[in-house]
C-alpha cells in the first residue's frame, strides 16, 4: 500500500511538472489568442493593454504559491509593498517619461520628414508581432550588455541585481532611471496595427515574468531555445558578478546564442554585495553615490584642514562597481 501511494505521488508530482513546464507557451498563445480575436470594443483601448499586464503578472505570481520553484524566494510582506510600488510606478511615471522622451520625439521626426513604412502594415498579423518582439528585445539586449560594461550604465542596473529574490513582479523593480533607458524602442518609427503592438507588449511581458518568477516551470525545447526561462535568468542574477556577465535577453535568449554570451546554469542564491537588500530609497540614489561619497569625502577633508580648496580623499567605490571593465 506504502509502495503504491508513493508511486501515486511520483506520478502526480511528474504530471504537475509536466503541466507547469507548458505554462509560459501556454500563456503566450492565450495572449496571442486574445489580441488576434478579442472584442474589438477592447483591443485598442490602452487600459486593456494595462489590465492585460496586471492580469499576466498576478496570474504568475498565484502559480507561485501551487508550485513554487524555491522556498528561499517565497514572498513576503516587505517585497510585496517593493514590488507593488514599482509595478504602479512602471505603469504611472515610467511610462510616461518613456513616451514623451521616446515614443513621442520619434513619432515626430518620421512624420516631419514624412517617412512612412506601410510595408510594415502590409504584414500579417502574427509577423507585425514578432517584429515588435524583435524590435523591442534587440535594443534591450544591448542597452542590458552596456549596462553591465560601462560603468555609469552599471551603476543604474546594479540596484536590479541586488534582488535577494526572484518573483514574477521582480523585473519592474530597479532604479528609475535604468526603468526608463531600459524602456525605450524604436517601435514608434513603424505602421503597424495597434493590437499587433499590445499583443507583442504582452507577449514580452509573459516570458519576462517567468524568467522573473518563482514557479517549477521548465519549458520545453521548443520554448527554451529561444524565449528565457528562469535557468537562464537566474543565473544572470547569480552572486558571483563574473556569472551576470551572459544571458542578457530579457525575453529572447536567442540573441545571447547568436552574440556569444549565452550560458548554461541555474542559481538559487542571487544578490551582490553578499546579498545586501537595498531599501527603495537606496536604489534611487545608487547611481549617485560615487558622487555623494566624493563631496562628502571632500567636505570632511576641508573641515579638517580648514582649507574649502582641499583635495578630496580617496572614493572606496562599491566592490560590484570596481567589476566592472
Amino acid at each position: 500500500t506504502m509502495i503504491g501511494a508513493s508511486m501515486a505521488n511520483r506520478s502526480t508530482s511528474a504530471m504537475k511538472d509536466k503541466i507547469f513546464n507548458y505554462m509560459p507557451p501556454a500563456m503566450v498563445a492565450a495572449v496571442l489568442l486574445f489580441w488576434a480575436y478579442g472584442p474589438t470594443a477592447l483591443l485598442n483601448h490602452g487600459a486593456t493593454l494595462v489590465a492585460m499586464s496586471a492580469l499576466i503578472t498576478i496570474s504568475v505570481l498565484l502559480l507561485e504559491q501551487v508550485h513554487e520553484r524555491h522556498a528561499g524566494w517565497r514572498m513576503n510582506r516587505q517585497e510585496f509593498f517593493t514590488d507593488l510600488f514599482y509595478a504602479v510606478l512602471s505603469a504611472t511615471v515610467i511610462a510616461w517619461v518613456s513616451r514623451k522622451i521616446g515614443e513621442e520625439p520619434l513619432a515626430a521626426v518620421k512624420d516631419s520628414l514624412g517617412i512612412t513604412t506601410q510595408w510594415a502594415m502590409r504584414m500579417p498579423w502574427l509577423a507585425q508581432v514578432a517584429l515588435v518582439v524583435f524590435l523591442i528585445e534587440f535594443g534591450q539586449y544591448w542597452m542590458h550588455r552596456l549596462m553591465h560594461n560601462v560603468t555609469p550604465f552599471w551603476l543604474t542596473h546594479a540596484p536590479h541585481h541586488h534582488l535577494t529574490q526572484l518573483n514574477a513582479a521582480k523585473g519592474a523593480v530597479g532604479n528609475p532611471i535604468e526603468l526608463v533607458l531600459i524602456s525605450l524602442s524604436i517601435v514608434a518609427l513603424f505602421d503597424l496595427q495597434t493590437t499587433a503592438v499590445f499583443a507583442a507588449i504582452n507577449v514580452l511581458g509573459v516570458i519576462s515574468t517567468f524568467a522573473h518568477a518563482n514557479v517549477r516551470s521548465d519549458p520545453p525545447i521548443f520554448y527554451s531555445y529561444f524565449f528565457t526561462t528562469i535557468r537562464h535568468h537566474s543565473l544572470h542574477h547569480s552572486t558571483d558578478y563574473e556569472s551576470t556577465r551572459c544571458n542578457y535577453g530579457n525575453s529572447l535568449i536567442i540573441l545571447d546564442r547568436i552574440f556569444g554570451t549565452y550560458r548554461e546554469g541555474e542559481a538559487e542564491l542571487v544578490g551582490q554585495d553578499e546579498r545586501r537588500r537595498l531599501s527603495i530609497w537606496e536604489q534611487t540614489i545608487f547611481p549617485f553615490e560615487p558622487v555623494i561619497a566624493r563631496y562628502k569625502a571632500r567636505k570632511g577633508s576641508a573641515e579638517t584642514t580648514g582649507d574649502s580648496s582641499a583635495p578630496a580623499k580617496a572614493v572606496v567605490e562599491r566592490p560590484l562597481s570596481e567589476a566592472v571593465e
